[in-house]
């Protein structure tokens, strides 16, 4: 992926601009999380887990809410920034706690329905959620981040954001 797309999903993550070796390094930090969910999503679609969705929920709600004690930035900053002098994550900008805010919304309804035997509307909330982890781990594009700044009346700053836009 290139540096630009890199470049934009920092800003979209309501991180300043950033260039360089600095992009890539936010980047590289920003990504550590949607990494360990996702791959926890896909044990949760392998199981249809209704625990293992409902406790991704609490964890990403935790985060949204409580910005600063987010464990999987503790995890980052401890295990990875600390040891290899990268600079260490602080607490989310609002984009990126709306963005998982809307994750913890969709992996409670795939719990719920999940746990009321609603098995297609568990299926079609999966769908939507794949298709968004997806697009945030290949594509690097968070849909929570730019419907964010959509709704705060900022469109032309998201669409500036788009993976696929130059600078």
């Amino acid at each position: 992926m290139s540096s630009v797309a890199k470049m934009h999903f920092v800003e979209q993550q309501g991180f300043g601009r950033m260039e360089g070796i600095e992009s890539e390094r936010q980047y590289a930090a920003l990504m550590f999380q949607p990494r360990v969910v996702g791959v926890t999503v896909a044990i949760g679609l392998i199981t249809q887990s209704p625990a293992l969705f409902l406790a991704l929920s609490a964890l990403l709600w935790w985060n949204a809410i409580l910005p600063a004690w987010n464990p999987f930035d503790a995890v980052y900053n401890e295990r990875i920034a600390g040891p290899r002098g990268l600079p260490r994550l602080g607490p989310a900008p609002v984009p990126r706690r709306f963005a998982q805010g809307m994750a913890a919304t969709f992996m409670l309804g795939i719990g719920l329905a999940l746990l009321a035997g609603a098995v297609v509307l568990a299926w079609i909330l999966e769908g939507f959620l794949v298709a968004a982890m997806l697009a945030l781990v290949v594509g690097r594009f968070c849909l929570g981040s730019y419907i964010y700044h959509l709704i705060s009346g900022r469109s032309s700053f998201a669409n500036e954001t788009l993976p696929w836009r130059r600078v």
